[in-house]
């Protein structure tokens, strides 16, 4: 075995064995504590502490793996020499971004050392927080490596890279600098490819710079949302969804779905719909519903006689269709961000999300009706046999809600157990995930969760220097100088909402644009979670929105599909999905009612 074999193999095995951590430290903590009366000490900063690590060792494996989250424009580049130069250009200035990051955060690194606090008296904060230099030294140099093939494009890149070290030990050399030419750069490298997270985290510490701030101010933001008590929930609810779409789930709930509904018109449609839906929740995003669940359901709906045009709208659709039930990690992120209760929010998004699936499941009716689709005679021992055969997984709704609203486990404790139940399910109960593909999958999924928390703590610095530039405070005396009417305030929301959600992924946007309305929304009497629900059902529209809407182009990508095609085959739905949205936003009762039933 090579040394750069050993080293590849070393850190994949390192960042399985955190994430595995991860998911035992709450699981020991609640076990302890209902049986004993006592758990872990320190076991919550623990488990922060440990999502930091599972953020910037996923971070480096996404960039070695070329998984960073990035804007799909790069796509729309056809011509090989200017597909070339978009990735020099991407790969050098993200090199110079993460570089510049990665001597932020080796100073925050000192800073804390000569403080000498530490985590629950157990170890040092200097030493958790040396994941951050590390990972993003990593990341800077893979994405020297990524920027072309040949070696002078990586020493173009490479240059980049040395321009960040540069500027990172002469921090006061952009005070007072104009600022314009860099964002516009990054602007560049972003619509070229560039990862997200360097548009964002390079935007805050160029901006913080020109005001003489030190750019460890943005890795030491991100070690604040890092360390947050309910963030962990995020890669262990990913957890559970890359568990989930490892196994055989997808077809035992196929069976279960089709004997129930197939006997309708159109009822393959809606079993997309609510399967798609069902993994949404858990796999965190659109996108790894439609590659995990693509594959299969294209064909079924093709085979049950449904236009290609339709069963790949359907499909592009449905991918984001679970993002308003509980536990969809964006309704998790939102309350952190915007300081609401998030089991409020997960009630009040019941029946929105609900409206959404309904409306596509009509939509898919109507189909049925019109083309004569083919329907599945009803038989009663085939829907209780599977049923029986998926009651495992039908149960995990109801093992979380339990777990949560029955105060029986906090957020990250009932996340623990949700992704411990998926994993029994898959290699104790049905046996469908052999134990040898578990290190792949907790790979994985630290792939997915860096990629995501590291765009979510550059995003962070960003609204850091958003606020210390009073923005917020100033949009919101000139929205109420302009806007007097509450329903012309939402209507204007709606559309703002999806724009960013065509050009900003979910999460990213939740931090950045989240403190900016949440002001608005108390000037004008919007209710909190009223307000949370419509700002996720409007990115959830997002992600149908040509030209750059994200399931358009994983869509094409998983189903072969021109660009054109797809977006031909989504704008029926983004018209049905749209109309949802509006119900949502002006008709307050689909969110409110619930909440107000149960007494939140």
């Amino acid at each position: 075995m090579s040394v750069l074999s050993f080293l590849r193999r070393s850190e994949g095995a390192l960042a399985a064995a955190v994430m595995a951590t991860l998911v035992l430290v709450p699981l020991l903590e609640s076990g302890l504590r209902s049986v004993f009366g006592f758990g872990i000490p320190g076991s919550a900063p623990i488990v922060q502490h440990l999502t930091l690590w599972v953020a910037f060792l996923g971070a480096a494996l996404a960039a070695r793996e070329g998984k960073l989250l990035s804007l799909a424009t790069s796509e729309l580049v056809s011509q090989a020499g200017w597909r070339r130069a978009a990735g020099i250009l991407s790969g050098t200035v993200g090199a110079a971004v993460s570089a510049l990051l990665a001597r932020g955060a080796l100073d925050l690194l000192l800073i804390e050392r000569q403080a000498g606090t530490e985590v629950a008296g157990l170890f040092p904060v200097w030493l958790a927080q040396a994941v951050l230099p590390l990972g993003l030294t990593l990341v800077a140099v893979r994405l020297v490596w990524r920027a072309d093939e040949a070696w002078w494009g990586r020493a173009v890149a490479a240059a980049g890279l040395g321009a960040g070290v540069v500027v990172g030990w002469f921090p006061m050399s952009l005070a007072e600098v104009p600022v314009w030419p860099g964002l516009v750069l990054l602007l560049l490298a972003t619509v070229a490819g560039g990862p997200i997270f360097v548009a964002l985290g390079g935007a805050a510490v160029l901006l913080f710079m020109a005001e003489g701030v030190p750019p460890a101010a943005v890795p030491a933001e991100t070690y604040r949302l890092s360390v947050s008590a309910t963030l962990p929930a995020i890669p262990l609810f990913t957890l559970t969804g890359f568990l989930l779409a490892e196994g055989g789930v997808s077809e035992r709930l196929l069976r279960v779905f089709r004997a129930w509904i197939g006997w309708l018109p159109g009822g393959t449609a809606v079993v997309t719909a609510l399967l798609c839906a069902f993994f949404t929740v858990f796999t965190g995003g659109s996108g790894v519903t439609i590659l995990a669940l693509g594959g299969l359901l294209l064909p079924t709906l093709l085979a049950d006689g449904y236009r290609d045009r339709f069963s790949v709208g359907l499909l592009t659709a449905s991918g984001s269709l679970g993002l308003l039930f509980p536990p969809a990690l964006p309704i998790i992120l939102y309350g952190i961000v915007a300081s609401i209760a998030i089991e409020d929010l997960f009630v009040g998004g019941i029946l929105p999300g609900f409206l959404l699936v309904g409306l596509v499941a009509a939509w898919g009716l109507r189909e049925g009706w019109k083309t004569r689709t083919a329907k599945r005679p009803f038989e009663m021992r085939e829907a209780l046999a599977a049923l029986w055969g998926a009651k495992w997984e039908l149960a995990l709704p109801v093992v979380v809600l339990v777990a949560i609203f029955g105060g029986f486990a906090t957020l990250v404790e009932a996340a623990a157990m949700t992704a411990l139940y998926a994993f029994l399910v898959g290699t104790v109960i049905h046996r469908d995930v052999p134990l040898k593909r578990l290190t792949r999958v907790l790979v994985e999924c630290s792939v997915l969760v860096g990629g995501v928390l590291i765009i979510l703590g550059m995003a962070m610095g960003f609204t850091s220097w958003l606020v210390d530039a009073q923005v917020p405070s100033r949009l919101l005396e000139w929205v109420q100088a302009t806007v007097s009417s509450p329903l012309l305030f939402l209507l204007g929301l709606n559309l703002f909402l999806l724009l960013v959600g065509c050009l900003m992924d979910i999460f990213s946007a939740i931090v950045v644009v989240v403190p900016l309305i949440v002001p608005l929304g108390v000037a004008y009497g919007i209710d909190p979670v009223h307000l949370g629900i419509i700002f996720i059902a409007n990115l959830e529209l997002g992600y149908l929105t040509p030209p750059v809407g994200l399931n358009l182009f994983l869509a094409s990508y998983r189903f072969e599909r021109p660009l054109l095609h797809v977006y031909r085959a989504a704008l029926p739905f983004l018209a049905i999905l749209a109309i949802g949205v509006l119900l949502i936003t002006y008709v307050p009762a689909f969110t409110t009612f619930l909440p107000s039933l149960l007494g939140r």
